[in-house]
């Protein structure tokens, strides 16, 4: 099961201390073989978490990248090299709040070869808005953003699907057990041998009803990770 923890924009040099207890944590956690853990803080403390957490079950991922894999001037950008270089193994690519922002699933799929080919491992985002879900057209949605975003690659062995309703994100409110699960069960059908994780409000408060649904590989996790109780919280009644 993945556990991966998206910080967004918090985070000081003083937050990395925080981590100390997820560490200390998988150190005793039995099941600790059967857990990946990705942290995927701001840009600026992700080479510090990298050296800190380099010998640990701790992982490294970035939040986004420039899609220009090549150095240039694209002033206050992060390419996927630089990322690589700082000590980053994954992305997180496509989120909503970047889509909301601007990003079209052209300039993800962009991102996405970019960040392969400097040898990153993807978390690519995928998921329909609230007025998309009225209108009962989730499918063709998630349809376009996989077909689109993913289109001309493929290896897809290094990507991690993150199903995300844009509806859940931040709201507290997650899908009904019926629709979460046909939703997964769509997007297994098209990557059979990929992982795919649920995103959106995810906490130590609903997690028992999220892990049951099927099919679901592990979490993409926002609020909830920056504090390491709710976050080792989430771990543990994973596998209760």
């Amino acid at each position: 099961m993945y556990f991966i923890a998206n910080w967004k924009m918090f985070g000081s040099l003083n937050s990395i201390n925080s981590l100390n207890k997820v560490d200390h944590f998988l150190k005793r956690f039995k099941k600790n073989r059967f857990v990946k853990i990705i942290v995927c803080p701001p840009s600026t403390l992700i080479n510090p978490m990298h050296k800190k957490f380099k010998k640990t079950l701790i992982r490294i991922g970035a939040q986004n990248c420039h899609e220009n894999e090549n150095y240039g001037a694209f002033t206050g950008s992060i390419n996927s090299r630089m990322l690589k270089n700082a000590g980053a193994k994954f992305v997180i690519i496509g989120h909503s709040e970047n889509r909301r922002s601007g990003e079209t699933n052209k300039l993800i799929n962009l991102k996405i070869k970019s960040a392969l080919k400097s040898g990153l491992k993807i978390i690519f985002c995928i998921g329909e808005t609230i007025h998309e879900k009225r209108k009962k057209i989730t499918k063709k949605v998630l349809i376009k953003q996989i077909d689109l975003g993913l289109s001309g690659i493929k290896t897809k062995k290094d990507i991690i699907i993150a199903y995300e309703p844009v509806w859940s994100i931040g709201t507290g409110v997650i899908p009904r057990e019926r629709d979460l699960e046909a939703s997964i069960e769509f997007i297994k059908k098209r990557f059979r041998k990929n992982k795919v994780l649920y995103g959106g409000s995810v906490n130590p408060k609903n997690i028992l009803k999220l892990k049951s649904i099927n099919n679901i590989d592990g979490f993409l996790i926002g609020a909830a990770s920056q504090d390491p109780k709710k976050f080792i919280d989430i771990i543990k009644k994973t596998y209760n």
